[in-house]
C-alpha cells in the first residue's frame, strides 16, 4: 500500500460510500448508493509531436506536466486534433507543456510525486474501479409474470450499468425465441453479461450448485464455442460468477465429455473451434437449449468448413458474441445475422443488390448525388434492421469516465537507402512484371490477353520455379498463384531485410529458392546486408540503420521508458520478434515475449509478471498468439510494428492495453513503411473500417477513395493487381489522398482526377535530391526518419478533425463526436418531409460558409481559429454578418 493510499483510508468516511475493492463485497449502504455522481472524466488528447517533444534530451530531467493556465488561454492553446503538423505547427507546440485538466484537484504531494518520477499517476474517483450496486436481483421477467426470471443479486451488484443493459437485451431476444448478437467492443465484459444471462433463464441463486432433475428436464444443456485461447477463461468466469455444472471438451476427455452431455449430466459445455471441426456432428445432435459463439465473426465466410458445420447444430435460441460485427466486408454481415436469426435480412441476393452494392457506390469519392441519396437511405434501413438483433457499443459511451483514453497515431517511417533499392528490384523481379501486364494484349496478335496466352507462366521466375517444380506446365491458376508470395515478399522488405534471407527452419529446397532470390534483389548491395544467408552476427542483427521503422522505434524507445513508460510491441512475423528481441537485448532493456511457442499454461505467469512487475518495460507479442485473452493493463505504450490488412487485429492488438482497469492514458503508435505496399495495407483498413461504421453504427463518413470493393470496373487506387505492385516510393500516397480531400471537398473534386490521387510525384530538389516531401518535413520527424503522421480516429470518423465555432461567441467547439451530416437533407423512409436540421448541423454549415468567406478551407479555417485572438475572431464575425 502506497503512502497516498494509506492517507486516504485514514481520512474520515465522506457522505458517498466507497464501493469495496474485491468483487465479491458489497455496498454496506446500498440506499444512498448513486451511480450518477461519478464525475465524467475527459481525458487530454496528445498528438504525436507532443509525443515526440522530448526525444530532443531523452534522457534529461522530464517536462513539466501540469499547468495552471486559465481555462480560456489553455483552450485557445489545445493543439490541433490529427492533422499533419507543419513546421509552424510543430514550433510552436514545442513550447506547450503537458497539461491535465484535473490538474487543479491534485495535492502537493502528487505534484512532488510527478516531479520525481515523471509521469503522472492518475487519481482513481470514488466510483472507478471495482464499482457495485444495490445487493438487489435485477429482474428481467415482465410484472406478474410467473415464474420471475432474475439475475442474482450475487451478480447484478457487481455488474456495471451497460452490462446489465446488454444482459436484458439477451433476455428479451431468448424470450421472444430470436438469436442476436452482442457486438460490444472488446474489453466491455461480454463474457459476464452472457454468464448473467444464463444465471437468469437457469435460475442461479449463487448458492447452489446443481439444478434439480425437473430444471433439467425443462432446458438442455448450453453450448458455448470460441478460440481455444478463451477456453481456460470462460471456464475461470463461470466458477468466479456463478454456479453451474461447466465442462470443457477439448483435449482426451472430449468422449467423455460428449456422453455427459447427450444425457444432459453437464449444464455448460465449452468447446473450441477446432474440436467443433472435428465432432461437429457428435455435437449437433445433443438437443442443446442455448447455442453461443464467441469471437463470432469467425463465421463471416460462408464457404467455410466451420459455418456449414455451425449451421446444422439444432437448437432454439443461438447468440453470438464479438467486438468486430463486420471486418472486411458487407456481405460479412448476411453471413453471421443468417446463422444468428436465419432468414432475418433476406436472400443472399437480395441482400446483395439492396445494400451490398448501394452502400459501397455511395461511398465512392465522386459518386453522382443520387447514389450518395440512396446509399444514406439503405443505410439508415440497413441500421434499424440490425438494430432488433445487433447490440453495439463502444468504450467511450460506456466506461469512457472510467479511463483516461487513447489515441491511434499513424506514423509513416522513411525505408533506408538499402531497403528502397532492395524494394524496386523486387518490383523488377519477372513474377510481378508478369501480373502487372496481364490484362494486356497478348503481343502475338491473338484477342486474348498476356495472362491468358503467352505469359500466362513465368518460367524464369525463381518463385514460379518453386512453386510448379512437379508442374513445369504451371497450373489452372497461373499467373495468380504467385500473387501472395510476391506480396508477402514486398511486405518482409518493407520491415526488415533480413527477413527476406532463408529461414534455417525451412526445408532445404526452400531455402535454396529464398537464397536465389535474395541474391536477386540485393543485388550490388548485398554485402552491405551481410551476405545472402541469415546473419548471425548480434551487432548486425540488433542495428538499427538499415532499417526505417527501427530507427524511429529506437529514439522512441528511449524517450518512453525513461520516463517510466511500459511498452507493448507487437508483431506478425515470429522472425522478426527475433530481431527485436536481440535490438532490445543491445539497448539493455528488460522485457517478456509471448509468442506461438510459449506453452498455454504459463502464459497468464508472463502476463502476472509483466503488470506487477516495474522492472518489466517492454512486452514483445505475437499479434496471432496474443490478440486474444490477454489483459496487458499496465503498459500506456502500444507500437505495432506491421500492419494486418484485417483491421480488427490491430484494434485487437491495442484493447490488450486499453481495459478497464487502465490507470493511464493510452499511445498507440502504428509503424508504417511509407512509399511501400503497407500504404495500401494501411488506406484499405481505412476502408473496411469506413464501411463498417456506416453498415454498423449508421455514421456518415468521409468518401476518400474511388475504388469500390469487388467492383473490376471500379479498382480506383485501392483495388486490383495493378494498385498491388505500384511503386509508391517516389509519390504520396496517403498524404495526397486525405490532403487533397479536405482540401477541395466532395462537390469539388472532378471525377477525372480522383483517380490520380496519391499517384502523385514528388520532384527531386536541386539541393540535395531529395523529395520535397522530404524538405516540408519538421526537424524533428526528419532527425526520427518519419515523414509524416495522422491519428486514424480523425480519418476514419468524419467531422472529429474539424473545429467548430459558436454562432454568438469566439472560442471553439471541440465537441465533435456526432457524426457529420452532408448537406443533401436526408429523408425519411416512407415519407416525402424532410428532417429538420440540429442545431449542431446549422452551426457546421455556419464554420464552412465562415471558412469560405475567409477564402481559405476548412482545415485551414480551423487552425486559425485555434491560433487568432478573441477580438480577431469578434470581427470576423461581426465582417461575416454584416456582409451577408
Amino acid at each position: 500500500m502506497s503512502l497516498n493510499t494509506l492517507k486516504e483510508t485514514l481520512k474520515h468516511c465522506s457522505n458517498v460510500p466507497i464501493p469495496p475493492t474485491t468483487s465479491s463485497s458489497t455496498i454496506s449502504d446500498p440506499i444512498n448508493f448513486n451511480p450518477s455522481q461519478k464525475p465524467r472524466r475527459i481525458p487530454p488528447k496528445i498528438s504525436i509531436s507532443q509525443q515526440l517533444l522530448r526525444l530532443q534530451h531523452p534522457f534529461s530531467p522530464p517536462l513539466k506536466l501540469r499547468s495552471n493556465n486559465p481555462p480560456q488561454q489553455q483552450q485557445q492553446q489545445r493543439p490541433r486534433d490529427g492533422e499533419y503538423r507543419t513546421n509552424e505547427l510543430l514550433k510552436e507546440e514545442t513550447n506547450r507543456s503537458f497539461r491535465d485538466e484535473d490538474g487543479e484537484d491534485e495535492k502537493k504531494e502528487e505534484e512532488d510525486e510527478i516531479k520525481q518520477r515523471g509521469f503522472v499517476k492518475p487519481r482513481l474517483d470514488v466510483f472507478q474501479l471495482g464499482e457495485t450496486g444495490p445487493y438487489v436481483p435485477l429482474v428481467l421477467s415482465s410484472p406478474g409474470e410467473i415464474p420471475v426470471i432474475q439475475v442474482p443479486a450475487s451478480i447484478n451488484c457487481r455488474l456495471l450499468e451497460h452490462q446489465r443493459v446488454g444482459v436484458k437485451f439477451l433476455y428479451q431476444l431468448y424470450r421472444n425465441n430470436h438469436g442476436g448478437i452482442l457486438g460490444d467492443d472488446m474489453g466491455l465484459g461480454k463474457t459476464i453479461q452472457t454468464i448473467a444471462f444464463l444465471a437468469a433463464v437457469f435460475g442461479k441463486d449463487g448458492e447452489s450448485s446443481k439444478s434439480t432433475a425437473s430444471e433439467r428436464n425443462q432446458k438442455g444443456p448450453v453450448l458455448i464455442m470460441g478460440p481455444a485461447s478463451v477456453l481456460e477463461n470462460w471456464e475461470n468466469e463461470f466458477s468466479t460468477w456463478a454456479n453451474f455444472s461447466v465442462s470443457i471438451c477439448h483435449g482426451p476427455n472430449r468422449d467423455l465429455i460428449l456422453d455427459k452431455a447427450k444425457v444432459q449430466e453437464v449444464e455448460v459445455m465449452i468447446t473450441s473451434f477446432d474440436t467443433f471441426r472435428i465432432y461437429g456432428n457428435t455435437i449437433a445432435e445433443v438437443a442443446w437449449d442455448i447455442v453461443i459463439v464467441d469471437e463470432a465473426h469467425r463465421l463471416k465466410n460462408e464457404k467455410s468448413k466451420l459455418y456449414t458445420a455451425c449451421l446444422s447444430i439444432k437448437t432454439k435460441t443461438r447468440f453470438g458474441l464479438t467486438g468486430t460485427v463486420m471486418q472486411n466486408k458487407i456481405m460479412e454481415l448476411f453471413n453471421l445475422f443468417d446463422w444468428v436469426v436465419p432468414g432475418s435480412l433476406g436472400t443472399r441476393e437480395h441482400f446483395r443488390d439492396f445494400y451490398d452494392d448501394p452502400l459501397k457506390l455511395g461511398q465512392r469519392s465522386s459518386a453522382h448525388e443520387r447514389f450518395v441519396q440512396i446509399a444514406d437511405e439503405r443505410k439508415q434501413h440497413l441500421v434499424a434492421l440490425l438494430s432488433r438483433y445487433l447490440l453495439r457499443r463502444t468504450k467511450e459511451e460506456t466506461i469512457g469516465n472510467l479511463m483516461l483514453g487513447k489515441e491511434d497515431n499513424i506514423v509513416f517511417c522513411e525505408l533506408s537507402e538499402l531497403q528502397k533499392r532492395a524494394y524496386k528490384r523486387m518490383l523488377q523481379q519477372p513474377e510481378i512484371q508478369c501480373l502487372i501486364n496481364k490484362d494486356l494484349p497478348c503481343s502475338c496478335g491473338s484477342p486474348l490477353t498476356q495472362g491468358e496466352c503467352h505469359n500466362r507462366i513465368v518460367p524464369d521466375g525463381i518463385i514460379w520455379k518453386y512453386l510448379h517444380k512437379d508442374s513445369p506446365d504451371g497450373c489452372n491458376w497461373c499467373p495468380i498463384c504467385v500473387i501472395l508470395p510476391c506480396i508477402l515478399k514486398l511486405q518482409q522488405i518493407s520491415n526488415h531485410l533480413e527477413l527476406i534471407k532463408p529461414n534455417p527452419k525451412d526445408d532445404q529446397e526452400k531455402q535454396k529458392k529464398d537464397a536465389d532470390l535474395a541474391k536477386e534483389v540485393f543485388g550490388f548491395d548485398i554485402d552491405l546486408v551481410g551476405g545472402g544467408t541469415q546473419n548471425e552476427n548480434f551487432m548486425g542483427l540488433s542495428d538499427a540503420k538499415d532499417c526505417g521503422k527501427m530507427r524511429a522505434l529506437e529514439r522512441l524507445m528511449a524517450s518512453w521508458l525513461s520516463h517510466g513508460d511500459k511498452v507493448l510491441l507487437f508483431s506478425h512475423s515470429v522472425r522478426m520478434l527475433d530481431i527485436l528481441e536481440k535490438f532490445l537485448t543491445r539497448k539493455g532493456y528488460s522485457f517478456l515475449r509471448l509468442d506461438g511457442s510459449t506453452p498455454t499454461g504459463s502464459r497468464q505467469s508472463l502476463v502476472n509478471d509483466f503488470n506487477s512487475s516495474p522492472s518489466k518495460q517492454v512486452f514483445l507479442v505475437s499479434t496471432r498468439a496474443g490478440g486474444l485473452g490477454l489483459n496487458l493493463v499496465s503498459a500506456n505504450r502500444v507500437v505495432i510494428f506491421d500492419p494486418n490488412w484485417n483491421p480488427s487485429h490491430d484494434l485487437q492488438a491495442q484493447d490488450r492495453s486499453f481495459r478497464l482497469g487502465q490507470k493511464r492514458h493510452v499511445t498507440v503508435f502504428r509503424l508504417i513503411a511509407a512509399g511501400s505496399l503497407e500504404e495500401l495495407v494501411y488506406t484499405r483498413q481505412v476502408y473496411k473500417q469506413q464501411l463498417s461504421n456506416i453498415a454498423v453504427s449508421g455514421k456518415m463518413e468521409k468518401r476518400y477513395f474511388e475504388g469500390v470493393q469487388d467492383n473490376k470496373q471500379f479498382q480506383g487506387e485501392l483495388f486490383g493487381i495493378g494498385n498491388l505492385f505500384r511503386d509508391l516510393s517516389d509519390k504520396l500516397f496517403t498524404s495526397d489522398i486525405i490532403e487533397l480531400h479536405d482540401k477541395h471537398g466532395h462537390e469539388s473534386m472532378d471525377p477525372k482526377n480522383v483517380n490520380n490521387l496519391g499517384v502523385h510525384f514528388v520532384p527531386p530538389t536541386k539541393a540535395s535530391g531529395s523529395s520535397v516531401l522530404k524538405s516540408k518535413k519538421p526537424p524533428l520527424l526528419e532527425e526520427l526518419g518519419i515523414l509524416y503522421s495522422h491519428r486514424n480516429e480523425h480519418i476514419v470518423n468524419f467531422g472529429t478533425g474539424t473545429s467548430l465555432i459558436k454562432t454568438d461567441g469566439v472560442s471553439p467547439c471541440n465537441d465533435l463526436k456526432e457524426p457529420h451530416i452532408h448537406p443533401i437533407e436526408a429523408k425519411d423512409l416512407g415519407s416525402g418531409s424532410q428532417k429538420k436540421s440540429s442545431p449542431r448541423e446549422n452551426k457546421r454549415r455556419q464554420f464552412s460558409l465562415i471558412a469560405q468567406f475567409m477564402g481559405m478551407t476548412e482545415i485551414k479555417f480551423s487552425r486559425w481559429v485555434i491560433s487568432a485572438a478573441p477580438f480577431d475572431r469578434e470581427e470576423v464575425l461581426r465582417d461575416y454578418k454584416r456582409r451577408k
